[in-house]
């Protein structure tokens, strides 16, 4: 039998020759390939793209590109799982930081309202005892005794200035329009100073008063006639 001869292209031989001398890769290139397939595997999940798409997948010569793009999908994911819950966490403690600012607020101005209320209430009970307590007390013509019937209203003055420790008090003597300004004048202070000194016996720190006497300068009533004399002829207390 007579055999023929096959001839192999010479193309075909060179080809495979060179795969067969091909150097494996060394560990810088598996490495410079598996950070550039982390990169894309970052980009394609930036870009909306799914796991599934890896490009290596089938790349079975290159099982460390199709890791590399995975993890670089999955790190991208993670981030941004991350970065998404540092965004909900953080709007969710402005929200609270918010809310807590508005209770705290609303908190120091119901105090505030409270305090004022408060302010006001006490303000309000000064003003209705001091009117209270502070009227007029009254005398006979050219006279400057303390009355009986007027020994009841110094009391009351008195129990007001040991109920409100800071208060001070001018008394202020005054007459009727008869007699000179001088004597007047004398009298009125007579008239005061018999005030103070009653007021001293029930207990109250004189330091706590000032006397003035006005004469008939402040009548409250200018008619000619006794109605009206007496009314004059007082002892006003004032807050000083």
């Amino acid at each position: 039998m007579r055999y023929g001869i096959y001839i192999v292209p010479a193309a075909i031989v060179l080809t495979l020759g060179s795969l067969a001398c091909k150097p494996p890769k060394t560990a810088e290139q598996i490495k410079a390939e598996t950070q550039a397939a982390f990169n894309e595997g970052v980009q394609a999940f930036n870009d909306g793209k799914a796991r599934t798409t890896n490009p290596y997948l089938n790349d079975k010569a290159n099982p460390h590109k199709m890791q590399g793009w995975s993890d670089g999908w999955d790190k991208a994911q993670a981030d941004k799982t991350a970065a998404d819950k540092a965004a909900a966490d953080k709007a969710a403690a402005d929200v609270k930081a918010a809310a807590d600012a508005k209770a705290a607020a609303d908190r120091a101005a119901a105090e505030e309202a409270a305090r004022k209320a408060a302010e006001a209430e006490r303000a309000a009970a000064f003003k209705a005892a001091t009117d209270k307590a502070l009227v007029n007390i009254h005398f006979d013509y050219d006279k400057s005794e303390i009355k009986e019937n007027d020994r009841a209203t110094l009391q009351g003055i008195a129990d007001f200035l040991k109920a409100y420790p800071a208060a001070k008090v001018e008394i202020a003597g005054n007459c009727d329009e008869r007699g000179t300004n001088e004597y007047n004048l004398a009298l009125g202070n007579k008239r005061a100073a018999a005030a103070l000194v009653y007021l001293k016996t029930l207990g109250v720190d004189e330091a706590r008063f000032t006397t003035i006497s006005y004469g008939k300068e402040k009548p409250l009533c200018t008619e000619a006639k006794e109605a009206c004399w007496s009314q004059n002829r007082r002892d006003e207390f004032k807050l000083k």
